[in-house]
């Protein structure tokens, strides 16, 4: 039996402060390498972009006044100077009467206020027709308009899409420091549990946890390192797989042989590894009572049921907040959304307990509820077919068909 079940709370509160739980390191990468990654520092402008006046359009660069009389039945008539190409610099001045042709992003010329498109235009000889009149600054992207040199553009924390590491690019800077990814080793632990992609015996299953864990892992910017399986009945090989990866990565996740079965011996074996050794095992909540937390050579360990569905509801109420943090992340507050429930749901006495749930819309458009599946133990469809989960506080027995609960959706 567990020696003390402790409530969610406590249980986080437990692991927060053995583990005060922060960003591991700073590393310095190419920013070819920087999406999915989380700023370790706020980025300044070294410069304004863009760090020249540019014509948005093709066209013609004018001095603004000259274009004013123009109409479409009596244009301006002015002079044609020369070409301004993208990347090039006009070496004269525009003169009032004078027009410089120019190409999209090119730099304005030198006493240049304006551009008129192209559309607005005819080229007669060496003079060009100017139909319709533009006002001073008409088509021109001013010199640091978009951003001004030590404007600070992205935060300490952001995390980078595309969309940051072409702001980044337009900066001209090809490193950048970032917050290291915790490394994570998994283990799935079971004498039934076969390797994917291999022939399945009678009385075996094929390992769910160690791929759905894995993809857990890495959705929250963490690198997930397999440590493969290990067999419960050997305790010395056990050992081993666990002191390895202890001693290779920053957190340790397992799932399996942490009931109170005759197999369950994986929080034996962590207590004869370091010390402080098990700081929690056994938490009031339903599914996932049998998880374990501890610290060993000052790495944390979780130790996760066996069950898919416990495993990965425990990941994401208590594992999921440590990594990100660890990562340098935030962690967003679950989106809630009210529904009426289908049935009736019955809790765990004396536990907290998670229901996934499926949403959709009734015939008068309101949301409702319904239990996503059986959640028998070994389902793995449970959770993927669920859209969120409705808690039910330990005190409560249980919630009428037609009562309006919160669903935190996944």
């Amino acid at each position: 039996m567990f020696k003390k079940l402790l409530t969610l709370k406590e249980a986080k509160q437990r692991i927060e402060k053995s583990l005060s739980p922060k960003p591991l390191g700073i590393e310095r990468i190419p920013l070819k390498r920087a999406v999915g990654r989380v700023l370790a520092e706020d980025i300044i402008s070294p410069l304004n972009v863009p760090p020249f006046h540019r014509s948005t359009v093709d066209g013609y660069a004018v001095i603004a006044e000259d274009t004013f009389h123009a109409q479409e039945d009596q244009p301006v008539i002015l002079n044609l100077a020369g070409l301004v190409e993208a990347g090039a610099i006009s070496g004269s001045e525009l003169s009032k009467g004078s027009v410089l042709e120019i190409v999209t992003g090119a730099p304005l010329p030198t006493g240049s206020n304006a551009v008129v498109m192209i559309e607005n235009t005819t080229q007669k000889d060496e003079t060009i027709l100017v139909f319709k009149p533009v006002a001073k600054g008409e088509n021109i992207m001013e010199k640091g308009s978009d951003i001004h040199k030590d404007e600070i553009v992205l935060r300490k924390g952001d995390i980078l899409s595309h969309r940051e590491v072409g702001v980044v690019a337009a900066l001209g800077l090809p490193h950048i420091r970032v917050f290291r990814k915790p490394r994570v080793g998994i283990i799935s632990t079971g004498a039934e549990i076969m390797e994917i992609g291999k022939p399945l015996p009678p009385g075996k299953i094929y390992d769910i946890n160690s791929y759905t864990l894995a993809a857990a892992v890495t959705e929250v910017g963490c690198m997930p390192i397999s440590f493969g399986i290990a067999r419960d009945h050997d305790i010395n090989s056990l050992k081993s797989v666990l002191k390895k990866a202890i001693e290779k990565v920053d957190i340790v996740i397992t799932s399996g042989g942490v009931s109170v079965g005759p197999k369950d011996i994986v929080p034996s074996i962590i207590n004869t590894l370091g010390k402080p050794g098990l700081l929690v095992h056994g938490v009031a909540v339903k599914p996932g009572k049998p998880v374990a937390y501890a610290i060993v050579e000052n790495k944390p360990v979780f130790l996760l049921p066996g069950n898919p569905t416990s495993a990965l509801l425990i990941f994401h109420l208590i594992v999921r907040t440590v990594l990100l943090k660890l990562g340098g992340r935030s962690e967003s507050l679950p989106t809630v959304l009210k529904a009426i429930i289908t049935q009736r749901l019955f809790s765990a006495r004396g536990r907290q307990t998670f229901i996934p749930v499926t949403v959709s819309k009734n015939d008068m458009d309101l949301s409702i509820a319904s239990p996503a599946a059986s959640g028998q133990s070994g389902s793995i469809t449970t959770l993927a077919k669920a859209d969120g989960y409705i808690e039910l506080n330990a005190n409560t027995q249980f919630l009428e068909a037609g009562t309006e609960v919160r669903v935190f959706l996944f």
